[in-house]
């Protein structure tokens, strides 16, 4: 009897192409969906053999082997082509290049944009995955990790077999699995090669959190989307887009991506009718803009919130510290949701997937059967109770948007309790930049102490970081070594928060949630916020008592 596949990284390592694709067979393919300029090259420009023989596709010519295509990308940092000759000693078949490097002795194929040839290949080895898959893309600024959980619980309440690619897990098949790293959206041939292992454990639905840089980095080119919510767009990413709109209309490519055509056609998933769908939050202030290219796309549109002219309006919303309750109306009839979830701003991801259930005319007590079954999201509004005297949270929120909610939320909680806010956070390096003093504005306005701290500083030397946010804080009248503390080891900030919580305040770590590593210059250190939260109570005395 054949051993199944125990771990996602087991079943990624055994997800290889049957047999070997033809290198010409990729330049037809380019050439005919691209438009790129494409030719073969081989030494001394002269035009290489047809039938060169590709079984794995790589932009990292440290994983390339015999056999492997290795596709030279311009990056920031450093220039795929420079690696051109690593890749030939380590076995590398064929190339493709922006501009054909003479000296070397292996096909190569010459493009306009190597990124966008690397989707395109990617695809074209794995024999277009998504096809054979109802595709639901989720982007957004906040709330993509938990709209995906959700949307996969609804969606197998309902019958379907679904995967999940995002920032916390990955789901294929019956495996899931926690994702280690700080990429949302996998490189392209990581995410085709994940469709394909999708495909092959018989999931039906692949669920993939779509980020800006996915989109804009092409990541996403040979996914065939069949549905798209959008949660909010508000400040983020400007290092990387550079202006707001452009990083918006990333967001929106998504929903252009909806269109019918011969590379993305209306599809039969498990003998239903798929219609292309996009989703979108009528409370956002780009909804209309999301609204319009959608029915450009000729796809329908669906809408919520609790705007009164959206087609899933919550009606009322009752919540607690733990739960919620949210009374809507959609076009199918009205309905109610108890949800395991804390914070208002879960009933819009609700009401998203709510859209999608409308959209797909899936059961409506299914659905809602799979949302409620959701008791949370790791890293999100996630409670750590070891008995203290004071509340503590932690959240993944890590833009001014999030942060605000967040907090917003705690805040009459921690007065209700008779205390007030403590945030511990940082902002990430190498990063948007502009929201650094934002943020600590926004939690010295809110917090009655504020701790900034590392969260992944990568290149950049901490104390930077560190000081753009504090001037934010500063700018709302907190003081340094009163009631605002730059304290850079992340262990150390929240230990001095601890020490400095009274009964009934509600301390929020911020920025971390799931994330298994802090990123420094140096390299990933290991990193457990909850479990550091946890074991910094112990020492300090606190223990839950059982039951």
């Amino acid at each position: 009897m054949t051993r199944q596949p125990a771990s996602i990284a087991e079943i990624l390592a055994s997800t290889r192409p049957e047999e070997p694709r033809r290198l010409r067979s990729l330049v037809d393919r380019l050439a005919a969906e691209r438009g790129l300029r494409t030719l073969l090259a081989g030494p001394e420009g002269r035009e290489a053999a047809d039938d060169t023989p590709i079984d794995d596709v790589t932009d990292d010519s440290r994983r390339v082997g015999p056999g492997s295509l290795f596709v030279a990308v311009p990056g920031g940092h450093v220039d795929g082509h420079d690696f051109l000759e690593a890749a030939v000693a380590a076995g590398a078949a064929a190339a493709v290049v922006e501009r054909p490097i003479r000296a070397i002795a292996i096909p190569q194929v010459i493009v306009d944009s190597s990124r966008a040839a690397l989707a395109t290949a990617s695809t074209w080895l794995y024999d277009d995955p998504s096809q054979a898959l109802g595709v639901l893309g989720i982007t957004g600024t906040d709330g993509k990790t938990t709209t995906s959980y959700l949307a996969v619980a609804a969606l197998e309440a309902a019958g379907l077999s679904a995967g999940l690619i995002g920032t916390v897990e990955t789901k294929i098949g019956a495996v899931r699995e926690a994702h280690a790293e700080h990429v949302t959206t996998p490189a392209a041939p990581d995410l085709q090669r994940a469709l394909a292992a999708m495909r092959k454990a018989r999931n039906q639905v692949a669920v993939v959190e779509t980020t800006s840089h996915g989109l804009a980095l092409e990541r996403v080119a040979g996914v065939a989307y069949d549905a798209a919510i959008v949660t909010n767009v508000t400040h983020e990413h400007l290092e990387f887009h550079g202006t707001w709109e452009a990083y918006r209309d990333a967001k929106v490519s998504l929903f252009e991506r909806l269109t019918t055509s011969p590379r993305n056609p209306a599809k039969t998933i498990a003998g239903r009718s798929w219609p292309k769908i996009g989703i979108v939050n009528a409370d956002d202030p780009s909804a209309g803009l999301f609204v319009a290219v959608t029915r450009e796309a000729g796809a329908r549109v669906i809408t919520y919130g609790t705007d009164e002219a959206a087609d899933v309006r919550a009606t009322r919303i009752e919540e607690d510290a733990t739960r919620l309750r949210a009374w809507y109306a959609a076009p199918s009839g009205e309905g109610r949701l108890d949800l395991r979830l804390a914070g208002r701003f879960n009933v819009h991801n609700a009401l998203a997937v709510v859209a999608l259930g409308e959209g797909l005319g899936l059961a409506p007590d299914a659905v809602r059967a799979g949302l409620e079954g959701v008791s949370g999201v790791p890293g999100r509004m996630e409670r750590i109770d070891e008995g203290q005297p004071f509340g503590v949270i932690v959240d993944y929120a890590h833009s001014p948007a999030s942060l605000t909610t967040v907090l917003d939320l705690l805040a009459p909680i921690a007065a209700a309790r008779g205390g007030g806010l403590i945030a511990v956070f940082g902002s990430a390096g190498e990063r948007d930049v502009a929201k650094r003093p934002m943020m600590g504005r926004i939690a010295g306005e809110r917090c009655r102490l504020v701790v900034v701290t590392d969260e992944d500083p990568r290149d950049e030397a901490s104390e930077t970081i560190l000081e753009a946010i504090a001037a934010g804080a500063e700018d709302a009248g907190r003081r340094r070594d009163v009631d605002l503390l730059l304290i850079a080891d992340r262990r150390a900030a929240i230990e001095a928060a601890f020490e400095r919580a009274r009964p009934g305040d509600v301390v929020l770590l911020a920025g971390k949630g799931h994330e298994a590593t802090i990123l420094y210059r140096t390299g990933p250190r290991a990193w457990d916020e909850a479990g550091t939260a946890r074991a910094l109570l112990h020492e300090m005395g606190h223990a839950k008592v059982p039951g």
